[in-house]
């Protein structure tokens, strides 16, 4: 006999069992809450809604709940989770929620771990650029090494970075980002803080070679982790956000310079031996908070430090549930189990993800070199130490308004490709200007073309969401997220070493950049 359904109105705080779905053959009735309007989008397009008519759409005491495949018995079964999902006791497919509780919720994901999320990342960026401020410090003399020795640096640390991304993304994914990601930083911080003691060539390349490896698989735990918690339309959003923490440590880290730096002198040391050891141990705090600061899950937060958790039971269901609901596959595993070497193979074979793995090989190798030879350049001119550092800083406030705009623009068009094209657009006049540049070009014309260049819109976090929301597992997204950082980092290799030593005197370098832009449009 044909199973009954009868609709009733029911309170936004109402929350059904699953157990109430009646079972096949029997001739019983459930009351099933009515779900939210359709957006086509998230909770996200709040941040929309000062620009336009959906604010009126989407009042608080709506019901935010999103049709999914859990409101039809055919595939309820097939995409319910599975016992050994860590929040599958929180899984409800007649849960209800309003706008208003949604929104709460997300405010404090935002708070608890999508802050920490960025404060880690600019840990990292602070450990693995700030060679680039000692660059502004002699480090090159004092230790007699060539722009050669300091590329073959660059090199190995990007080799190695790239090398330990699967590796970490698979330990991550058997033992939990919560656990290893604070292991990673912990490590990566007193190797990052040892470089006080480098004497040479042979213990720079070492160093470096050692901190990227610690370092690799990094970004793709997180961005594995946080998409625990968040949409795949919230993702890039975040993503974005969390890759400001780049731009702020830049502008942070260059005012650091600019007062530790002066140290030189201090116990008979150069001023760059104190930059790497009092940054490293910045970041060993960070790593030791971390331990403390990362909860496994939504279900997860309650612990002996933190007896009553960050969430309680209905804000548990309104995590879980709308982020299932959005994406059913989520829960096809547990958060800490490994995968086998079938589902790594399966998801290294998914060639739909391959054009933007290229994608991530070429994208930032005409913009590359300037950014990296920004403050060396910047002292070629002429400038000191302290005006080098401070004049790489509008490159940096020019960048955060480009990343945030192309994240935007991104989800507002729903067009990703559309914002990959944006950063060729932007770059390549910019490089045809600087090609043109030649010995007698005013230094305050250069550095105003290379600070238009260097604040290029990057574009990098829109793709690594791409690469997110295009995986249809948990397992494709833990292999997809460390090969698309692979083929950047490889990417990253490739422009390390446009720019060598005998190029010093020479902007026909440049020629090569303008090139490889048009291979990237």
């Amino acid at each position: 006999m044909t199973t009954q359904f009868q609709l009733t109105e029911k309170s936004d705080k109402d929350s059904l069992s699953a157990e109430s779905i009646s079972k096949p053959g029997a001739t019983r009735q459930r009351d099933v809450p009515p779900l939210g309007e359709p957006t086509g989008a998230s909770v996200e397009t709040q941040l929309w809604s000062r620009f336009g008519r959906r604010r009126e759409k989407l009042p608080n005491e709506a019901i935010a709940t999103q049709p999914s495949v859990f409101d039809d018995e055919s595939t309820l079964e097939i995409y319910r989770p599975p016992p050994s999902y860590e929040n599958s006791h929180r899984f409800d497919p007649l849960a209800r929620w309003t706008w208003g509780e949604e929104r709460r919720v997300v405010r404090k994901i935002d708070w608890k771990i999508m802050i920490w999320a960025t404060i880690m990342f600019f840990s990292l960026d602070l450990d693995r650029s700030n060679i680039s401020q000692a660059n502004t410090d002699n480090f090159l003399d004092d230790l007699n090494l060539t722009t050669n020795d300091f590329n073959l640096g660059n090199t190995l640390f990007r080799l190695s970075f790239l090398s330990a991304e699967l590796p970490s993304q698979l330990i991550s994914k058997r033992l939990g980002p919560d656990v290893w990601i604070p292991m990673q930083m912990t490590a990566w911080s007193i190797v990052a803080a040892s470089q006080f003691w480098l004497s040479g060539r042979g213990s720079f390349l070492a160093c470096r070679f050692l901190l990227g490896f610690l370092q690799g698989g990094f970004i793709p735990d997180v961005i594995l982790y946080l998409s625990y918690w968040y949409t795949k339309t919230e993702l890039p959003i975040r993503l974005a956000f969390f890759w400001i923490s780049n731009y702020l440590c830049d502008i942070i880290s260059a005012f650091l310079a600019t007062g530790i730096l002066r140290m030189r002198g201090v116990g008979g040391h150069s001023g760059w031996r104190y930059l790497f050891l009092i940054e490293g141990c910045l970041t060993l705090g960070v790593g030791i908070a971390s331990f403390f600061l990362m909860p496994p899950g939504p279900t997860q937060t309650k612990t002996w430090f933190r007896p009553k958790g960050w969430f309680d039971e209905r804000e548990e269901v309104i995590i879980v549930n709308r982020v299932l609901r959005d994406d059913p596959t989520k829960s096809d595993m547990h958060n800490r189990e490994g995968l086998t070497v079938k589902m790594i193979w399966d998801a290294l074979t998914d060639w739909g993800l391959w054009p933007l793995y290229a994608v991530g090989l070429t994208h930032m190798i005409p913009v590359g070199p300037p950014q990296t030879y920004l403050t060396l350049s910047l002292r070629n001119l002429g400038f000191n130490t302290t005006e080098a550092n401070l004049l790489s800083i509008p490159s940096v406030v020019i960048g955060i308004i480009n990343i945030l705009g192309t994240s935007f623009f991104a989800e507002h068009v729903n067009s990703r490709v559309a914002a990959t094209v944006i950063l060729q657009l932007w770059a390549l006049p910019l490089l045809i200007v600087l090609y043109t540049f030649d010995r007698g070009t005013s230094q305050w014309a250069y550095f105003a073309v290379v600070t238009l260049i260097t604040g290029f819109p990057y574009i990098h976090p829109i793709q690594v969401a791409w690469a997110s929301r295009n995986s249809a597992s948990v397992r494709t997204r833990t292999i997809s997220a460390s090969m698309y950082n692979i083929t950047v980092q490889a990417g990253a290799i490739i422009y390390a070493n446009i720019y060598r030593a005998d190029d010093k005197a020479s902007s026909k370098l440049h020629l090569i950049e303008c090139e490889t832009d048009v291979i990237a449009l």
